[in-house]
């Protein structure tokens, strides 16, 4: 965010007025929170309920999740479709059916003393435009069913390919069977999926151990609330933190 943007003035003078909040809050979700979960946290600590999020991170996941409040719910969409950046940890020698460490392993297999050579080239196979295929444990829905709750009644469905991108990768450390790595990617990215992929590209298979959203957009976590915080933030507190739709126009160039 731009050091000259001073937003705490522009929210503490709105606040004074005593209207209704408006605006995005950054927080810096733990493990086993859910989105949902940190809605809630806020709607309590400022007596408010229009508060939405932009997009879903797993319960396992940290990291950046942006709430929009009051009338910043309606460029909810607009923020959800901007570009994001994780950091996460692939484990080779491992699928799972979730195609993360949140649920039984299916298949184990031994994993070759692979060269950083042979690593880079299967992460290399996904940059660009290509298509993925997105998990069971998902929240997409079938006929108004959430994916992810057929798959606990172990029901699985065919589903669609999605187009998706990868504008850039950095394989950041190798220790296998982990493997840690940045992807800058397009929204509607499944990680897991991309760790997934990757293993069977390898054929070893594998899944995400960790992963931790860094960016959304131009909104990256080192300016958010820790959500250890938030569960104690007064509305004042929250209300000075929050970004004005003022505030985000100028950062995207509006």
């Amino acid at each position: 965010m731009p050091d000259n943007i001073q937003h705490s003035t522009f929210n503490i003078q709105h606040s004074a007025a005593g209207g209704d909040p408006c605006g995005v809050l950054l927080v810096d979700k733990e493990p086993d929170m859910t989105s949902h979960d940190a809605v809630a946290i806020c709607r309590r600590q400022l007596k408010f309920k229009k508060i939405g999020h932009c997009g879903t991170l797993d319960p396992m996941a940290t990291g950046l999740l942006m709430l929009v409040i009051g009338r910043a719910t309606k460029i909810q969409d607009l923020l959800m479709s901007e570009d994001k950046q994780y950091h996460g940890t692939l484990t080779l020698g491992a699928t799972t059916s979730s195609q993360d460490k949140e649920s039984d392993i299916l298949e184990q297999k031994e994993v070759p003393p692979f060269s950083a050579e042979q690593i880079d080239a299967a992460f290399d196979k996904y940059t660009g435009n290509f298509e993925q295929i997105p998990p069971m444990v998902s929240a997409i829905k079938k006929d108004g069913v959430p994916l992810y709750k057929l798959a606990r009644k172990g029901i699985e469905v065919e589903r669609k390919a999605r187009a998706v991108y990868v504008t850039d990768y950095t394989i950041n450390r190798i220790a296998l069977p982990e493997v840690e790595f940045t992807v800058n990617c397009s929204k509607g990215f499944y990680v897991r999926t991309y760790a997934h992929d990757i293993g069977q590209d390898l054929g070893c298979g594998a899944h995400l151990s960790a992963l931790r959203r860094s960016r959304s957009g131009k909104f990256t976590v080192d300016k958010a609330m820790k959500a250890s915080d938030l569960k104690t933030a007064s509305a004042d507190d929250i209300r000075n933190s929050l970004i004005s739709l003022a505030e985000i126009s100028l950062m995207r160039g509006a």
